[in-house]
């Protein structure tokens, strides 16, 4: 497809290691490109993977390449509005994404899932779905959940099936992408300080179901203002699913049961406290939209349920750790932005120690703050916004604080202001980076600590 064509490759984390990899079996010649200041030339020259070739730029790319570049292929951490971007458009040159890659090998269907919040689980549930109906080698799990498309596009097949989770820097760069099922979970205030307005944020997610036609099926949660007005302009078949009421045709949850509903006539299908290891209504919803996905892949039922009742949290979302000294840990690192930091909060059943804190992605926390009333004793605040989040909690009422300059002296607040029968949560409605290089770190941080105390 590439054959011959001179790729420049944006970025050399994961994403562009993939898109490495299948631009040399596509036969491309390759460049790499990183303008991060942290990184040598050594260094970006010893990612790339071992039998291919790319010449390698860091910084600076020379201007009498521009010209030459037929291809770009951007990482999802680099901006699309970047000066070195908005040049190579400028002059034609075709700018996709690591996701948009790899749809291009892809031989069999795609299931695809985007959201503010709620992708992993969803993602990392109906993979195991699949994976019971098909068998674990026909089915791939792609996308921002950590493994690079681009290194599995090419084992797909006319019986496979690809479960994506995709982030809105993903979907930024996306042109034929057409999964035959997808599902926007919600859409909440989040990464504005890249996508610059909350309008331009709900136009990106939307991009998941673009190419969809009436042959294909979108999930979406009627709960969210975005997503049931998304409903009307969609150009699949939607279904709905709805944590709050009943619904004629789609997903809902009544009490502790969820039920399908066709035609008006609902049947219950599983009760979320009796049947299902995960908490909080924010899972019931990802349970909902799972199972609405994997019906649309033609799953059994009688299927589906077995492994949602099977199925265990995610790693680092609203993660049970340990009970130590009548006090239950939660680990919600994944929490990264306020409203799932609410998801976290209403999961709760304990009196709470919180903590808050970290990156500023110029969040608003007020709804937040919020949803402390009867749930959250401490918060206890940490890293970058930490001043930000205090000023916010005081203007709404809110001052049993504590301030910590580091992750370990935090942890020491939380165990000594968290008393038997109550819950320590870190769910820090904050991006990690500064402190940490990404969520999974952070919870395995505070993980290795709660592990550490003594019963």
């Amino acid at each position: 497809m590439f054959k011959g064509q001179k790729c420049l490759v944006i970025g050399s984390g994961i994403s562009g290691v993939g898109a490495m990899s299948m631009l040399a079996h596509m036969g491309a010649d390759i460049l790499l490109f990183d303008g991060s200041d942290k990184i040598t030339q050594e260094e970006l020259e010893a990612k790339v993977p071992r039998g291919i070739q790319a010449a390698c730029y860091v910084r600076q790319l020379p201007e009498e390449l521009l010209s030459q570049i037929e291809v770009a292929v951007l990482s999802p951490g680099v901006p699309t509005d970047i000066p070195l971007v908005q040049e190579l458009r400028a002059r034609g040159t075709r700018v996709i994404g690591e996701i948009e890659l790899g749809f291009l090998a892809e031989r069999g269907r795609v299931a695809a899932i985007t959201g503010t919040n709620g992708k992993t689980t969803t993602t990392t549930l109906l993979g195991e779905i699949m994976k019971a109906h098909l068998g674990a080698e026909k089915v791939f799990v792609v996308g921002n959940i950590g493994n690079p498309y681009t290194l599995e596009a090419e084992k797909t097949a006319p019986d496979t099936v690809t479960v994506g989770e995709l982030s809105s820097f993903q979907l930024e760069t996306v042109d034929t992408f057409r999964p035959r099922v997808s599902a926007i979970l919600n859409v909440t205030p989040d990464h504005l300080n890249r996508h610059h307005t909350m309008e331009a944020y709900v136009e990106v997610k939307e991009r998941i179901a673009m190419r969809q036609t009436r042959e294909d099926i979108c999930v979406l949660n009627y709960e969210n203002a975005c997503t049931r007005d998304f409903g009307d302009r969609c150009p699949a078949s939607v279904v709905y699913f709805s944590s709050g009421r009943e619904l004629p045709d789609g997903y809902f949850l009544k009490g502790e049961e969820i039920f399908l509903a066709e035609g008006g006539r609902a049947r219950p299908l599983l009760n979320i406290h009796r049947d299902m290891n995960l908490v909080g209504i924010c899972n019931a919803e990802n349970v909902m939209a799972a199972i609405a996905l994997a019906r649309g892949l033609e799953v059994p039922m009688e299927t589906i349920l077995r492994v949602v009742k099977e199925f265990h949290a995610v790693e680092h979302r609203i993660e049970y750790v340990a009970t130590k000294g009548g006090v239950a840990y939660y680990n919600d690192s994944k929490g990264t932005n306020p409203d799932a930091a609410i998801q976290g909060i209403r999961a709760m059943s304990r009196p709470t120690v919180l903590i808050g804190g970290g990156y500023d992605k110029e969040s608003e926390y007020d709804e937040w703050i919020e949803s402390f009333a009867g749930k959250v004793k401490w918060l206890v605040l940490v890293g970058q916004t930490r001043e930000k989040i205090a000023a916010c909690a005081r203007a709404h009422g809110f001052d049993r604080i504590r301030m910590a300059d580091s992750f370990e002296e935090c942890m020491r607040l939380c165990t000594r202001l968290a008393q038997e029968g109550d819950a320590v949560l870190l769910s820090p409605a904050c991006a990690s980076w500064g402190m940490f290089p990404n969520y999974e770190v952070r919870g395995q941080v505070f993980k290795e600590y709660v592990n550490g105390l003594k019963e």
